[in-house]
């Protein structure tokens, strides 16, 4: 599997960056209040921007990592997204955040940033793409929604939005890996070597834009699973802009099927168990339909807890971009992670781990239906289903943001369509 352009949970040790190879030298870097822009011109234009595609970063930890960034984009070994934008006389914009783990609406104000110093550097009059990778893709749907709806912001001067298998009808995270993140940073937060990483990845569950692109969350163990506020009210926030950009064509990717094919997990099985001096008979299930006991958690010399869900589709299994997270193990997935955390408390974990599920329903990154529904979550995905106007998935289930040729590909070819 390529590596994916944007990492979901970011390096492991908190506060480390990531170890790709240093990047190419920007052409241009643009300080902007909340993040920065790299600028690579395209080598027809004589470093002049002339076609500016603005490429949004998504969620992880910290700030935007360009040496990531370029990686996924340029050497994931599948396809140059970079290059071939180059080849067709488009310039691109990197655009990255100073914290990834704000709040939509807050980096969707760098990047109306972004767009008018773009429009403003501009040699020509070509319009503007402007996407991005996950959650950039709704930074960037935001921001130019509100760019046409506030009289006060000037005209964004794009004639296409893209987004990169984003979670536009919501993500999803297990509800049983959730519980056993915030149960074992309880636990073992205080604890040398262990607890920063523990700590790390709840305060990442309970960011600002984790609890806004999360379809299920809950803030600590007990919960009932839902909408957070912050959801509600960023729903509200892009309502109130229009919800999509207007004036601009409107298309997208899915790292996930449209045929309602899954991935192959099955509903309510058991993904991971383990048991040792911190942690007795500590299992993890995938999610199935109905009342289900999703989680059985329990600190060795204490009562077990009992974590359930009702109302939930069997949506571990369902056609979508898949959870990668990186691992000195190379377990690329969502209960892939509870095991390294597991084995990082002194716990021997089955060997028989359900690794990954899905995190992007395809349905959602190519805004065809709520992901509420099973039936919607495993229909094939028509033309009339999408509030897009064009979109395409992926033959196969993959890691989220995977660049291929099949995806990125397309996209370059409506970026040159447009003119």
């Amino acid at each position: 599997m390529s590596a994916p352009v944007v990492d979901v949970w970011g390096p492991v040790a908190p506060g480390t960056r990531s170890s790709y190879p240093p990047a190419p030298e920007p052409h241009d870097t643009w300080s902007l209040a909340g993040g920065t822009a790299w600028v690579y011109y395209s080598p027809l234009n004589r470093r002049q921007l002339v076609r500016p595609v603005i490429l949004s970063d998504g969620f992880s930890s910290g700030s935007s990592d360009l040496d990531q960034l370029w990686h996924g984009l340029e050497e994931n070994g599948a396809y140059r997204f970079v290059s071939e934008l180059h080849a067709t006389g488009r310039d691109v914009v990197v655009l990255g955040y100073a914290d990834r783990t704000a709040s939509i609406t807050a980096n969707a104000d760098t990047a109306v940033e972004c767009i008018r110093r773009a429009v403003a550097e501009r040699v020509g009059g070509a319009k503007l793409a402007v996407g991005g990778f996950s959650m950039g893709g709704l930074v960037t749907r935001y921001a130019l929604a509100k760019m046409e709806q506030d009289p006060g912001l000037p005209d964004h001067e794009a004639c296409l939005y893209f987004s990169y298998d984003t979670p536009h009808q919501g993500a999803w995270l297990p509800v049983s890996l959730q519980a056993f993140t915030h149960f074992a940073t309880d636990k073992w937060g205080e604890t040398p070597g262990v607890g920063p990483v523990l700590r790390q990845f709840s305060a990442l569950l309970n960011s600002p834009a984790a609890k806004e692109m999360a379809r299920w969350h809950i803030e600590k163990v007990g919960d009932a699973p839902g909408q957070a506020s912050e959801r509600v009210a960023f729903l509200r926030a892009l309502d109130e802009v229009g919800g999509w950009p207007r004036t601009v064509r409107r298309i997208g990717v899915a790292n996930g099927t449209d045929t309602g094919t899954g991935n192959g997990v099955a509903a309510g099985a058991t993904a991971v168990r383990c048991n040792g001096p911190s942690l007795q008979d500590t299992w993890l299930k995938t999610q199935a339909q109905g009342d289900q006991v999703v989680a059985r958690l329990q600190k060795a010399g204490e009562e077990p807890v009992s974590v359930h869900t009702g109302g939930l589709p069997d949506i571990d299994g369902a056609p979508g971009g898949l959870f990668t997270a990186p691992s000195p193990a190379g377990d690329p997935g969502s209960f892939g992670l509870a095991a390294l955390l597991m084995g990082l408390l002194g716990n021997t974990v089955d060997p028989d781990v359900i690794s990954t599920s899905c995190f992007i329903p395809s349905v959602s990154a190519v805004a065809a239906g709520v992901i509420d529904d099973r039936k919607v979550l495993y229909r094939p995905i028509g033309p009339d289903h999408s509030e897009l106007d064009a979109f395409v998935c992926a033959r196969r289930n993959e890691g989220h943001t995977t660049m291929t040729e099949e995806l990125g590909a397309w996209i370059v070819n409506e970026v040159v369509a447009l003119g």
